[in-house]
């Protein structure tokens, strides 16, 4: 049985694939003092919904965005090391903490796993140093069963009905606030929810496109 997710309260949407979705949860501290609720989601389906390419299939962008995450963890103190191959298949650790119903220390731990120390999870023996790190010793089991897999879609077809297109994305105040990036706007909200209201938000947010897509 799965379980729709409470958007009555704050959310945080998650993939481990992400680089700046570590960098994020990194300043945990600075976050507005909420209990978001940590919520792992597929960016590959994401994507897919969407109609979204993968940022990586451009060499380019791929590049820069790999070059820019080093120089955020470097800005901001915080240790950074890619794992060997990137994007790696985030899956097994996604069904893991969605079966554990991981808290923010336990998808901090993973996080840090993937992103500090620079290991694949996606492997059979990174799996099971990511298991043995956390404390899951049984969680090859866990993230065969159909009740975690299908839990993960529906936390992913649940982000897509709020509109999440990518993480790390909050879900604050029933507004989507996406990227690392994002952390001062939040806070801004968090402290002054009116400005949403405010009659230029109002504006540019219904703005019509000037540019008509194929499709």
């Amino acid at each position: 049985m799965t379980y729709a997710i409470d958007t009555t309260q704050p959310i945080w949407f998650y993939d481990f694939v992400s680089p700046f979705t570590y960098l994020l949860l990194e300043q945990h501290e600075k976050w507005p003092d909420m209990p978001f609720a940590l919520t792992p989601v597929s960016l590959h389906e994401l994507y897919r919904h969407w109609g979204q390419q993968p940022p990586a299939t451009v060499r380019e962008k791929r590049t820069f965005i790999y070059r820019h995450a080093l120089f955020r963890a470097e800005q901001l103190g915080i240790p950074f090391r890619m794992p060997p191959a990137h994007p790696f298949d985030p899956t097994k650790a996604l069904l893991l903490a969605t079966a554990a119903k991981a808290d923010l220390v336990c998808v901090r731990e993973m996080f840090r796993f993937i992103w500090r120390d620079g290991r694949d999870p996606s492997t059979d023996e990174g799996f099971a140093a990511l298991c043995e790190r956390v404390g899951l010793p049984d969680g090859q089991a866990m993230i065969e069963l159909e009740e975690t897999k299908e839990q993960l879609r529906r936390n992913t077809s649940d982000a897509t009905t709020l509109g999440v297109f990518g993480v790390p994305t909050f879900w604050m105040n029933k507004q989507l606030f996406w990227g690392e990036d994002a952390l001062p706007m939040v806070l801004y909200c968090a402290r002054t929810p009116n400005w949403l209201d405010s009659k230029e938000v109002k504006r540019i947010s219904s703005l019509p496109s000037g540019f008509k897509y194929a499709g």
